[in-house]
């Protein structure tokens, strides 16, 4: 028994990192897209549609802080490419260059290799984003067994509305999808005692298809996906019941928006170079990226009052944050006043200098 219970775990760790690496696959096309680097090209009287320059790439990434160096970007097309994510126009090229060279994501020309195993994440996360997108009340907070667990689905009522949407014809058919997500990772029954049926039982998503992943995970083991602990505020889900106020802002991407925030003038030393100003951009390091949130630079609760006094201790700083295909990659709790909980470290709020409150 023991090793059958090492080959399932085995077998779920490698689906789970197969799709690590289609999420983070699709948020780099998505977020090339928007920035207009992937385009029409001409080479030789003849056009190439939806395709990015290599080279190109290479200057984005480091650009945009996803990688630290020409080697390590390379390295992280390469894994895309190893893994059919992109390929080269002509497919003359197994191995990705820092050159003039058009490479193209397979989802971009319908040559994505459409395994079984690929079609369970994709669907799942098409099913995701349709939640997560739609007004519904499928999610809410419920409890089993005395336990009180956020976000959850009622799985009749799951296959109720998978039926009403029409990604299944039949109830069999949704409890037999419901099984392979359940079987991929992607949903779980709230304490891991059941698997997946038609009834009154409670299931969570247990994998986030909107944290945003950095491109770096895809080569380091220890930092392929991060933790979605109970803790933390990128994680849907949290089991047990908790006290305090758990509002959160929740925005749609790709849309500009303006934050006005109260930091202390001390903290300042910290993130400000010598005009006072923050940064545009966190600093860049050949270090792994931090997995973790800043510690807050308040040390206590702070009324309005206080965050308005002229001349306190803190200072009105407004944000322009630009959502990319993912999101604003930080969290807003609490009321009067409301505070910065997390800030992703590879996001855009992080990018224009947001820190942890």
């Amino acid at each position: 028994m023991d090793g059958i219970g090492n080959t399932m775990q085995k077998k779920a760790a490698e689906l789970e990192r197969m799709a690590e690496v289609l999420v983070t696959g699709e948020q780099l096309r998505l977020r090339l897209h928007e920035a207009k680097v992937i385009k029409d090209r001409r080479h030789h009287l003849r056009t190439y549609p939806n395709c990015f320059v290599a080279k190109e790439i290479i200057d984005w990434l480091i650009e945009h802080k996803e990688a630290s160096d020409r080697d390590t970007a390379i390295k992280i097309m390469q894994k895309l490419l190893d893994q059919s994510i992109l390929h080269h126009v002509c497919d003359e090229h197994k191995e990705f260059k820092d050159m003039k060279l058009f490479y193209r994501f397979r989802k971009d020309d319908g040559t994505f290799p459409l395994d079984s195993e690929a079609k369970v994440f994709m669907r799942g996360q098409r099913i995701y984003e349709k939640l997560m997108n739609t007004e519904n009340t499928l999610l809410q907070t419920r409890e089993e067994e005395g336990v009180t667990y956020e976000r959850t689905l009622v799985a009749l009522e799951f296959i109720d509305w998978l039926l009403q949407e029409g990604e299944m014809p039949t109830r069999e058919e949704a409890e037999q999808l419901g099984r392979r997500l359940l079987e991929h990772g992607i949903i779980q029954h709230v304490s891991n005692k059941h698997h997946f049926v038609d009834g009154g039982l409670l299931y969570q998503f247990r994998m986030n298809f909107r944290r945003r992943r950095r491109l770096i995970e895809l080569l380091n083991e220890r930092c392929r996906s991060i933790p979605e602990n109970h803790d933390s505020p990128f994680c849907l889900r949290k089991q047990g019941s908790e006290g305090g106020n758990t509002s959160f802002l929740s925005v749609s991407p790709t849309k500009e928006i303006k934050l006005v925030s109260a930091v202390r003038r001390s903290s300042m030393s910290s993130s400000c170079g010598s005009s006072g100003y923050y940064s545009s951009s966190p600093t860049l390091s050949s270090s792994p990226p931090v997995l973790c949130n800043p510690k807050s630079v308040l040390k206590r609760q702070v009324s309005p009052e206080e965050l308005q006094a002229p001349g306190g201790p803190y200072i009105k700083k407004t944000f322009t944050i630009v959502g990319d295909a993912v999101g604003w990659g930080f969290v807003v709790r609490g009321t009067k006043p409301c505070h910065i909980q997390a800030v992703d470290p590879g996001g855009p709020a992080a990018a224009v200098g947001m820190k942890v409150q």
